[in-house]
């Protein structure tokens, strides 16, 4: 005969040891509470729960848990609505080799019943649950990192070959703001790359044709259309106001300019770079990791960085590559997985491989270095002969 529901419960208070809410709510007050997993379901949880738990909806815990509680050996309180089907929670953590599993006596309801702390959570709607269902359905990102994105601010230097896929897919990730900066317009010439404008917008400024496909793809994001170029009198204002800076310049005093604004604002970099067959990508953290400058110091000649424009690049090159820097600024926002800090990753597409150099930080480095004077310069005349100058802060 089959156990009965009551006899997996008594079997349960054998093993898992049970916590009143009293003690619980003393260790939370303290910073030195264990972590919190509550069972409930999306509905109960949106009403309120313990400060700082976790939500694994218990049809999900045993697939969840290690993203959540990678040391088998870390304290866990399980939590639910009265403490019953978090107590068979915890035996299955148990089961699962977990070692010190408790289990909240009486569940959330009796700790509301004692008047300790509950916090509220701000939820998604339910058109933004559907719309950004296979997200929640990550343990690294969930509901809190989905809420994470739609508050996150994001300025992308160009809207050209690199912007456009970049734009397109940190929009459908539902990132609350993104900053077009590109003083360009539409040309003909551009849709073999920048999927992100048509045939009928040519002529139009690509910030403000931008806007309009990201408006038909989510019309929840705020999109703000700079239509004008980075200069060192503008770019530390406009780069404060985000969170994250990707690169889709196509030149060299554009990159330097934002390499050094980014130290200057403490802004995380996403750069990327295109010609002909190959790509470049990295991730500049302002003084954790190198910069811009460490792995370039001093711009190449003429010769060894020819423009787009001047030597083309194959269309499909930039959505690999754009796409490279939507992850990688995803990943910032939400601080998970390894980006390319400290990495450049070369992408050549006739061979179709990746390899990756490792980048130091360079002590002497005239940017980030311990004995820098950073301040903004006349990029232009630094790089006087190097790349295409006519367009900073347009794209490839």
């Amino acid at each position: 005969m089959s156990p009965s529901y009551q006899d997996l419960i008594a079997a349960a208070r054998e093993v898992i040891p049970e916590v009143e809410p009293a003690d619980v709510a003393s260790r939370v007050a303290s910073g030195d509470g264990p972590l919190i997993i509550d069972v409930r379901e999306t509905a109960e949880w949106d009403q309120g729960h313990l400060p700082g738990a976790v939500h694994i909806p218990r049809g999900f815990l045993e697939s969840r848990i290690g993203g959540t509680a990678p040391d088998s050996d870390q304290e866990i309180l399980v939590s639910c609505a009265s403490g019953q089907r978090s107590l068979l929670s915890a035996q299955t953590l148990h089961d699962m080799g977990f070692t010190n599993v408790t289990n909240l006596a009486g569940g959330f309801a009796r700790w509301k019943q004692n008047n300790h702390p509950v916090e509220v959570p701000r939820i998604l709607s339910a058109a933004q649950r559907s719309r950004y269902s296979r997200h929640i359905l990550i343990p690294e990102v969930g509901e809190e990192g989905q809420m994470k994105l739609l508050d996150s601010k994001a300025l992308l230097i160009g809207a050209g070959g690199l912007g456009s896929p970049a734009a397109y897919y940190l929009a459908a990730a539902g990132i609350g703001t993104i900053g077009l900066v590109d003083d360009d317009d539409v040309d003909e010439s551009n849709l073999q790359r920048q999927i992100i404008h048509t045939t009928d917008r040519v002529g139009m400024n690509k910030g403000e044709s931008a806007k309009q496909a990201i408006a038909a793809l989510n019309p929840e994001v705020q999109v703000n259309v700079h239509p004008f170029r980075v200069n060192r009198d503008n770019v530390l204002d406009l780069v404060s106001q985000y969170d994250v800076i990707v690169d889709g310049a196509d030149n060299f005093p554009t990159r330097y300019l934002l390499a050094d604004a980014s130290l200057m604002t403490n802004t995380p970099l996403v750069h990327a770079s295109i010609l002909r067959f190959e790509g470049h990508a990295s991730v500049f953290n302002p003084y954790d990791g190198p910069c811009y400058r460490c792995l370039f110091p001093e711009p190449p000649p003429p010769d060894l960085a020819p423009s787009c424009g001047e030597a083309g690049v194959l269309g499909v090159l930039c959505g690999v590559m754009g796409n490279i820097q939507a992850t990688e600024a995803i990943k910032v926002l939400l601080g998970i997985g390894d980006t390319l800090s400290g990495r450049l990753l070369i992408y050549d597409a006739l061979g179709m491989t990746f390899t990756e150099l490792k980048v130091r930080r360079d002590p002497d480095c005239p940017s980030c270095g311990p004995n820098a004077d950073l301040q903004l310069r006349d990029y232009e005349a630094w790089c006087a002969g190097v790349g295409s100058h006519d367009h900073a802060g347009a794209s490839a």
